[in-house]
């Protein structure tokens, strides 16, 4: 009897996420659309990078309460610290402060022009300021820091598609369905560029 009731206690603990420390393997399964894995994945040590995806995440899930709370412990972080900045512009942004969230963003980047997250950031502000063009750049410069930052080439890609340059748009958008194939956004991603090649 105590076998059958180990065997699934063991396989529920085995599926548990383990708290992840490492970036990269965070934005994997934010990539892949496993939010709540994300968000049960980060401890509570856990580097800036994963924090924000954590945000992120929990935007995903329309929980914008716990994001801000996400986003805010970012923000304070000591000054001179561009996550400082990255995580002021992220809460500022789901407040829907867009002057203020611009400003930040343009401050992460100024104090820490290599940071990947800075840009990506910086091209979330411009999009929902709609400014197209400009948002298409940052993610550009996201993806050209950090290549393997699908979500700066899908942004990018939409980018491309709202200032109507498809080719841009294409070329970010295949890159995305590579780095990213399990992601809940490739159906649009497909039928987008179903429509445009007609």
């Amino acid at each position: 009897m105590k076998i059958f009731a180990l065997a699934p206690f063991a396989v529920v603990c085995a599926a548990l996420p383990v708290h992840a420390q490492d970036p990269a393997q965070v934005q994997k399964l934010f990539e892949a659309g496993q939010y709540q894995q994300v968000v049960e994945s980060a401890g509570p040590d856990a580097p800036p990078a994963v924090l924000y995806i954590v945000g992120m995440s929990l935007q995903k899930m329309g929980d914008a309460g716990q994001a801000v709370a996400t986003y805010r412990r970012l923000a304070e972080r000591p000054d001179g610290d561009p996550w400082q900045l990255v995580g002021q512009s992220a809460q500022q942004l789901a407040e829907d402060q867009l002057d203020a969230a611009l400003e930040s963003a343009n401050r992460a980047v100024g104090a820490a022009g290599d940071l990947p997250e800075a840009h990506f950031q910086l091209g979330l502000v411009l999009a929902k300021r709609q400014d197209w063009h400009a948002a298409a750049m940052a993610f550009d410069r996201a993806a050209e820091l950090n290549p393997s930052l699908a979500y700066a080439h899908y942004y990018g890609g939409l980018m491309y598609y709202r200032a109507r340059q498809p080719d841009r748009m294409a070329n970010r958008f295949e890159r995305f369905l590579r780095l990213a194939p399990e992601a809940p956004e490739r159906p649009e991603v497909l039928q987008i560029m179903r429509t445009i090649r007609g």
